[in-house]
């Protein structure tokens, strides 16, 4: 509402008796009936399905493609998903190699995500990855299995842990 034009006209309401906007404003709108988009596994679709199981859920991809090594790194908090990173507690390394040379580090922890440049820390996993290769892989053009027998993408870790963060971006 802080950005909302439209805040202004409705706060004095909110602030005159907050029960009485909840009911008549907010409450309506949860108790309707309708479609809410969520990318599947995500923490959206979890919550949704718990507090409104009314409603129906469409699943849809996150829509982020990120198209460097770079905007893969940048796009990590925002695709990321709390609740799917309990009982995470990791810092990831990542260097790319080939068209772009970047490194970048990512720690997990409480359920919370830092993404950093360069190397920071002590990896529990390290991905070492062709940059075009790795861009490939996540959108689905490109097999995991295939890349690392070529040595287009190395892991130095346990593979657990690529799965434990592969858990915290479904879509």
């Amino acid at each position: 509402m802080a950005v909302c034009p439209a805040g202004e006209e409705v706060i004095g309401p909110f602030l005159e008796n907050r029960k009485e906007y909840l009911n008549d404003v907010v409450k309506p709108f949860q108790d309707k009936a309708e479609t809410i988009y969520v990318v599947p596994g995500s923490d959206a679709e979890a919550y949704t399905a718990k507090r409104f199981p009314h409603k129906h859920c469409k699943k849809i991809g996150n829509g982020l493609r990120p198209n460097s090594a770079s905007s893969f790194l940048e796009s990590l908090p925002i695709v990321f998903q709390r609740g799917k990173s309990e009982g995470i507690d990791s810092t990831y390394h990542f260097t790319f190699t080939g068209e772009e040379e970047i490194k970048g580090t990512v720690v997990i922890k409480n359920k919370n995500i830092a993404v950093s440049a360069g190397h920071v820390g002590t990896a529990d996993l390290h991905v070492t990855a062709d940059s075009r290769t790795w861009l490939g892989f996540l959108a689905k053009e490109k097999n995991l299995v295939a890349a690392l027998i070529q040595g287009k993408i190395r892991i130095k870790g346990s593979p657990s842990l690529m799965k434990a963060f592969a858990r915290c971006f479904p879509g």
